[in-house]
């Protein structure tokens, strides 16, 4: 940091008036670009969604740029069948072997507005998820990590539905590959606090099972989405899930803080 509080009683009018000179001499070859705290220029400025946004459920979600953020407000309501969303709605999928909780979709308030960054910072640092919401899915409804209250998905996994998905105290949420919009294929599933996309398990750039993802189920590859270009994005792990039968969405940690 410029320390500016130096000082030299010697001579001030002096050093003021070459202090003034300076200042004008130099206005013009001063970059208009501004500058962070750390002097260092402000990150690119992001104009447009990215194009992946483009398949989420519009009923339910309205997307929008503020500032280097993305704006995502949902109803959290999903836009597929479930046994939860009761027997008297039009979505209502019977589920006889689902052990139901307590709480139906039209029960509760299930609107969030989450915000993530329009350019997720790559740079390292990684973040354990945590309990409650750490994405918004493709349906507009949200995603969970792997865990159940205070201990592993194992206890409450005979409540989820046909998607891998329930509601308990809060929302409904996925906590496995939510197969009402990828099963086994390279679809788009949602995005995550980070700021990064989760797709399916497999991989658009090879049409196959990714073989060089990180802990968190990662990698830099194209898209259905990127327009031939190279971007990290997550993938659900083609790991099978202790007795659920199928995947965990994504249990962590976050690579994009």
């Amino acid at each position: 940091m410029i320390k500016r509080y130096k000082s030299l009683p010697v001579l001030l009018p002096a050093l003021l008036f070459a202090l003034i000179g300076f200042v004008a001499c130099s206005s013009d070859s001063v970059s208009d670009v501004p500058l962070d705290e750390e002097g260092t220029d402000d990150d690119e400025t992001v104009t447009e969604l990215h194009a992946a946004f483009a398949a989420f459920n519009e009923d339910a979600t309205t997307i929008f740029l503020d500032g280097s953020n993305v704006v995502i407000e949902t109803t959290g309501l999903p836009n597929h069948e479930t046994v939860y969303w009761g027997d008297d709605n039009d979505l209502y999928r019977e589920e006889p072997d689902v052990r139901l909780t307590p709480t139906r979709i039209p029960d509760r308030d299930q609107a969030q507005t989450i915000m993530v960054d329009a350019t997720p910072n790559l740079t390292g640092s990684t973040v354990a998820t945590e309990l409650g919401i750490i994405g918004v899915a493709v349906s507009g409804s949200y995603i969970f990590n792997d865990q159940e209250g205070n201990g592993t998905l194992d206890q409450a996994a005979g409540s989820l539905d046909w998607t891998g998905a329930h509601i308990g105290p809060s929302v409904y949420h996925y906590h496995l590959e939510p197969k009402a919009f990828t099963d086994d294929d390279d679809e788009l599933a949602g995005i995550l606090l980070d700021g990064v996309f989760l797709y399916g398990r497999k991989c658009n750039a090879t049409g196959g099972y990714p073989t060089d993802l990180d802990s968190s189920g990662g990698h830099t590859s194209s898209t259905q989405y990127s327009d031939g270009e190279e971007e990290y994005h997550y993938h659900i792990i083609n790991e099978i899930y202790s007795t659920t039968g199928s995947y965990i969405a994504f249990a962590g940690p976050f690579q994009g803080f």
